[in-house]
C-alpha cells in the first residue's frame, strides 16, 4: 500500500492534538463499547468521563484471557468491535516474554502512514535519498496460524524502496538469510543510499557475518555462483538471478576494502553512496552506537519511528540529531494516549497534551483492537513540544534493573556507565560488541557481574586484555552509578566490587541462536539484564 504524506499535515496534526485525541477516543469507544470486555465497565456508553472513571488501567496479564479466547476461535467482539484479521507477536523486549496482540487492517494503514511521514521528514533533511534504495537487514517468518485459522506473525518493519527481495527475508535459516542479504547488498552496492534494520544489534550482527565470510562472498561474485551450502532453493534462485553471472571487477573492489588493516568506515567504503543508518538506537540498543559509528565512519544514525506491536506512537522530526538527543513526536491520530507519572511523584493520569516537560511517564494505550488503558511498560521523558504534541525521549523499559540491597540501578544507569567505560577501552584498541549483566547474590556481599564480549579494532588482531585497563573500567562504571549505590558499596560495604567477565567472541551469537530456538524474534539481540534462566553466570561461557 502506497501512502503519501505532506509535511503540512504534520503541523495540522500536532497543532490540533487535543481535538484529534478526543475525537479518536470517541470513535474507539463507539466502535468497542458493546464488546464483552468494555461492556462490563461502560454498559454500552461512549462517554469520555465514564471511560476515565470506570475502565481500569491494565497490564498484559489482565487482558491475556480475552485475547486468548479470540485466538482459540471465539468471536472478535469479545474484545474488538471490528473483526480481528491477524495477531502480532511482540519482539520479546518486554522482559524477554513474547505477547500476542489482535489487529486488523487499520494497524497496517497506520504503519504505512507513519512510515511515509518519517520518509518525508528524512527527505527534507537529506538530498536524493529517494533516488536510491535501502539495504534492510530484516528477517521475517512465514506466518503461523491460530486454532481459528488467523495468521500470527511478528511486526514487519515498513521501509520504502527496499533492496533485499522478499524471498531472502523469508528464508527460514538465519545464517543463509544473513549471507544472502549481504550478497544481494554487495552486488547492488551502487544503488544503496541507506542501511537499515529494526534494531541496531541486527546491523552489528550483519557486519560480524561480513567479517567472517567476505572472502566467500567475493568468490561467489567472481564466479557468478552462490555457495552450495545455501540450500533454500527459493532464496538461492532469486540471489542467482541478482548475481547475473561472473563479476571479477566488483569482487576485486570488495576484496581490496575488506583486506584493509582496519574496518573503520567499512559501511561507507563498501556502499559508497550511503547517506545514513536507520535503526532503533535507543534503550538497550544504545550500547551498539559506538560500533555503528566506527563501522560507518560517523554517518548519521537515525532512529526514525517509535512503534510497537500495540500501536504506532510517533516520529523523530529531527532525524539528524545526536543519538543521545533522539525524541519522538507523538501522533494524535494513532491511538488514544494517556500518561502515568513514573518518577515517584503522585499525580492523576493525564492526557497527551497535558504532560509536563522534564517529567517521566509511562504511556497508557487505548487502540482500536481491544487494548484499553494498557500499560506499555516503557518509561519516557518529555523533552519538548512540536506545536501542541509532546515529544518524548525513550529512557528505558520499566523494571529492567539491577539491585542488591535497597539501591535501584536502571537500564539508563547501566548504559551511561558503559558509555564511560567503553571510551576508556580506546587505549587498548578494543570495541565492546555486546554485554549482559546480573546481580550475583550467591555470596555475601552480593555484587554486579557484567559479561563483555570484546573485539580488536584491527581485523587480524586478537583481544589482548590489559588488567589495569579492565580494573579501571570497573571503577569507572561504579563511579557512574547512583549516590546510593556508591554509599552502599564504599561506606557500608553491603555491595561487593563490580566484576567484569570477558567472554569468548561469538558468545552472544550463540545466545541469540538459543533464544531463537526457544521462539524469540530473530531481531532481538540486546541482553542488558539476564533473565532468571541464566542467573548462574558460568552457563553463559
Amino acid at each position: 500500500m502506497s501512502v503519501s504524506f505532506d509535511l503540512n499535515d504534520l503541523d495540522e496534526l500536532t497543532s490540533n492534538a487535543k481535538q484529534i485525541q478526543d475525537n479518536l477516543l470517541e470513535e474507539i469507544l463507539k466502535l468497542n463499547a458493546n464488546t464483552e470486555y468494555l461492556r462490563q465497565f461502560l454498559h454500552g456508553t461512549s462517554v469520555k468521563e465514564l471511560f476515565k472513571k470506570n475502565v481500569p488501567v491494565v497490564r498484559y496479564e489482565d487482558v491475556k484471557p480475552y485475547i486468548e479466547r479470540v485466538v482459540n476461535g471465539e468471536p472478535s467482539d469479545v474484545i474488538s468491535g471490528k473483526p480481528v484479521t491477524q495477531f502480532l507477536l511482540s519482539s520479546g523486549t518486554s522482559g524477554g516474554k513474547k505477547k500476542i496482540f489482535p489487529v486488523n487492517n487499520k494497524f497496517f494503514e497506520d504503519m504505512s502512514f507513519i512510515t511515509a511521514q518519517s520518509s518525508s521528514i528524512i527527505s527534507k533533511h537529506m538530498e536524493d535519498v529517494k533516488q536510491g534504495k535501502t539495504m534492510t537487514f530484516y528477517f521475517a517468518r512465514v506466518p503461523s496460524t491460530t486454532p481459528s485459522g488467523l495468521p500470527v506473525s511478528f511486526v514487519r518493519g515498513s521501509y520504502l524502496m527496499i533492496l533485499i527481495p522478499n524471498e531472502v527475508m523469508l528464508c527460514s535459516d538465519n545464517k543463509q538469510a544473513m549471507y544472502c542479504h549481504l550478497l544481494c547488498g554487495l552486488i547492488q552496492r551502487e544503488e544503496v543510499v541507506s542501511v537499515a534494520a529494526p534494531f541496531a544489534c541486527s546491523l552489528v550482527g550483519a557486519i560480524t557475518v561480513l567479517e567472517n565470510h567476505w572472502k566467500e562472498l567475493c568468490s561467489n561474485i567472481r564466479s557468478g555462483h552462490v555457495s552450495e551450502w545455501i540450500t533454500d532453493f527459493t532464496c538461492r534462485d532469486v540471489v542467482t538471478n541478482i548475481l547475473g553471472g561472473p563479476n571479477s571487477e566488483l569482487a576485486d573492489k570488495i576484496e581490496e576494502e575488506c583486506q584493509e588493516e582496519s574496518w573503520k568506515g567499512i559501511i561507507k567504503r563498501l556502499w559508497p553512496k550511503t547517506k545514513f543508518i536507520q535503526s532503533v538506537i535507543t534503550g538497550q540498543n544504545a550500547q551498539f552506537i559506538p560500533m555503528l559509528e566506527f563501522y560507518s565512519n560517523n554517518l548519521p544514525l537515525i532512529s526514525p519511528i517509535y512503534a510497537s506491536s500495540e500501536t504506532m506512537f510517533g516520529v523523530n522530526v529531527n532525524p539528524l540529531c545526536k543519538p543521545q538527543d533522539i525524541s519522538y513526536t507523538f501522533m494524535p491520530n494513532m491511538s488514544y494516549f494517556e500518561f502515568l507519572r513514573a518518577d515517584g511523584e503522585a499525580g492523576d493520569i493525564v492526557d497527551l497534551v497535558d504532560v509536563q516537560i522534564g517529567c517521566y511517564y509511562e504511556p497508557l494505550v487505548t487502540n482500536y483492537f481491544g487494548l484499553h488503558r494498557y500499560r506499555m511498560g516503557d518509561i519516557l521523558q518529555v523533552s519538548g513540544f512540536h506545536n501542541n504534541a509532546p515529544q518524548f525521549r525513550f529512557v528505558r523499559r520499566k523494571n529492567v534493573i539491577l539491585s542488591i540491597n535497597v539501591e535501584v540501578t536502571t537500564e539508563e544507569d547501566i548504559l551511561k556507565a558503559l558509555n564511560r567505560a567503553t571510551v576508556h577501552l580506546i587505549s587498548s584498541d578494543l570495541i565492546l560488541m555486546g554485554f549482559t549483566c546480573y546481580a550475583d547474590i550467591s555470596s555475601l556481599p552480593g555484587h554486579y557481574v557484567f559479561y563483555w564480549e570484546l573485539k580488536a579494532k584491527k581485523v587480524d588482531d586478537t583481544v589482548k586484555l590489559d588488567n589495569k585497563v579492565m580494573v579501571e573500567c570497573c571503577c569507572i562504571m561504579e563511579e557512574s552509578f547512583t549516590f546510593l549505590y556508591r554509599k552502599l558499596r564504599v561506606k557500608d560495604g553491603s555491595i561487593g566490587p563490580l566484576e567484569i567477565r570477558v567472554v569468548q567472541q561469538g558468545t552472544f551469537d550463540s545466545l541469540m541462536k538459543l533464544f531463537v530456538s526457544r521462539g524469540a524474534s530473530t531481531q532481538r539481540r540486546a541482553y542488558s539484564v539476564l533473565e532468571k534462566t541464566f542467573a548462574s553466570g558460568p552457563r553463559l561461557i
